[in-house]
């Protein structure tokens, strides 16, 4: 049944029911329609609502009003969307409504909404004991699970995120199983599980396609995103990262200011610090009670100009970066410095950060981070060849004059999921290639030179896989593209290519 003829029931339903009730079945109709439907589309739902409270006053229609009052808000970028959230979870809480599916619901939507995933954790028990069908506790159990992921428990958060999606598709909640198959992809990524990653996106487009899910298909991109980054296609990721700003997605994760800094990141480290200043121009930071918040003006600063002064600014707030929710955003900047200071030729600094950014992401589980991370520090102080072909995410920060004669810093990091996902890094000691392609033509990413150095030295697919901290597949992909910019039919060729050059 379509989730159109489903709220269409409820709210026939509701028609006929007293003002308590009736806000009930209106919020669960919202459910149904959440994942398809525009959020313009959802406002008289709002209005029918706030009629059944006003008919009540009843504690129990004002946490449901309050929460579709400020989930309504939040998405439209409104003020009041807090403060409503706030009441809704203060009047849940003042009535021990645990025992009450709907109003269970509301409090987990609204902590979401809030941006405290840490919070979503003490409504997992309620699972147990709740008598709730199989989508309804399948839709439960993928914002439980993305909570998780978000307050940096990846491993828990994609075990129950797996759960959900098999639950919803077990009964047939195809919107469901879209929104908690979108998240898991975005969890194997970080997770490491690059193929995993690239089945369930798959499946998410077709299973957002076949419900017309307009929520599922707005933060799509960013998933994809987060899977590019852990293949190390850093064009890739600046496009989808594009796009991600563009259409403001993770407004409702409070991303979007993580996604532009790392847009801006990007380009200045391009060499094109007029659009990185652009990208900030006019943006105000947000207060410092935003997750992230009491790091992103240090952030901008260093993107504009990371001369010293702007560097110990940016390692001071660092500290600052004490909430669960903050955990993956504190690895990314611990990161980004490491690779700084590794740049300058700082080892000890860099060696002191590229660690706190393993330890960071070891404790929350994101193994595919820490992989990469791992590849930085073993490559700390080690040289590049002479003669070997940098591209630009491989360039010395020197080589980058941001727009007050100071240079631009590494790439940042943009954050997940509804989640932390962390962009791409690249490294100090760049690509370890003395492969070029015919001139003029395309050049190799950094990801695909280390695929060709391995493969030219004589390594297997999973020889080379296992070298890279990457995947099999991964490789194969990187070979096709390999084979095709460099002109070379085969492992042999380019073997010989590789000797030749050097």
């Amino acid at each position: 049944m379509s989730t159109e003829i489903t709220a269409e029931r409820l709210l026939s339903a509701a028609d006929r029911a007293d003002p308590d009730r009736a806000a009930g079945l209106v919020f669960q109709a919202f459910l149904a329609l959440s994942r398809t439907a525009d959020s313009d589309q959802l406002l008289p739902l709002l209005a029918r609502v706030r009629q059944a409270h006003e008919a009540s006053g009843s504690a129990r229609t004002e946490v449901i009003y309050r929460t579709l009052a400020g989930t309504a808000a939040t998405r439209a970028g409104l003020a009041e969307g807090p403060e409503h959230l706030a009441t809704a979870v203060r009047v849940y809480d003042e009535n021990a409504f645990g025992d009450d599916p709907v109003l269970v619901e509301c409090a987990l939507t609204a902590v979401m909404t809030l941006m405290r995933p840490h919070e979503a954790r003490r409504f997992a028990p309620l699972l147990a004991t709740l008598d709730l069908a199989p989508g309804d506790r399948a839709r439960l159990l993928a914002l439980i699970g993305v909570g998780d992921a978000w307050a940096g428990n990846l491993v828990r958060g994609q075990a129950e995120l797996r759960e959900a999606a098999r639950l919803a598709a077990r009964c047939g909640s195809l919107d469901v199983q879209a929104e908690a198959t979108s998240w898991l992809a975005k969890c194997d990524a970080l997770r490491g599980d690059l193929d995993q990653a690239a089945l369930h996106l798959d499946q998410a487009r077709e299973l957002a396609a076949q419900v017309g899910s307009a929520w599922v298909a707005r933060h799509l991109p960013e998933c994809t995103a987060a899977l590019a980054f852990a293949r190390g296609d850093e064009e890739t990721w600046a496009g989808l990262l594009q796009l991600v700003v563009a259409t403001d997605a993770g407004v409702t994760a409070g991303l979007q200011y993580e996604h532009r800094w790392e847009l801006a990141t990007h380009h200045a480290l391009a060499g094109r610090p007029g659009l990185a200043a652009d990208l900030l121009a006019g943006v105000e930071d947000p207060p410092s009670s935003w997750p992230g918040g009491s790091v992103l003006p240090a952030w901008r600063a260093w993107i504009l100009d990371p001369g010293p002064a702007a560097t110990t600014a940016l390692t001071a707030a660092l500290h600052l970066l004490t909430r669960p929710v903050e955990q993956l955003l504190a690895a990314r900047i611990a990161w980004l410095l490491g690779v700084h200071h590794g740049r300058a030729g700082r080892r000890g600094d860099a060696a002191r950060l590229l660690e706190q950014a393993c330890a960071g992401y070891a404790r929350i589980g994101a193994a595919g981070m820490l992989a990469l991370v791992m590849r930085d520090l073993q490559a700390l102080g080690t040289p590049p060849a002479v003669g070997a072909a940098r591209s630009p995410s491989a360039a010395s920060t020197a080589d980058f004059a941001g727009p007050t004669g100071g240079s631009a810093g590494p790439t940042g990091g943009s954050a997940g999921p509804s989640g932390s996902f962390a962009g791409p890094a690249t490294g100090f000691a760049g690509p370890a290639t003395d492969f070029a392609g015919p001139a003029g033509g395309p050049t190799l990413t950094e990801a695909e030179a280390r695929v060709a150095t391995a493969i030219a030295n004589g390594l297997s697919n999973r020889e080379a896989a296992q070298r890279l901290f990457v995947s099999v597949k991964t490789i194969e992909f990187h070979l096709g593209n390999i084979f095709r910019k460099l002109g070379v039919r085969n492992r042999t060729e380019l073997a010989t290519r590789g000797t030749r050059i050097r």
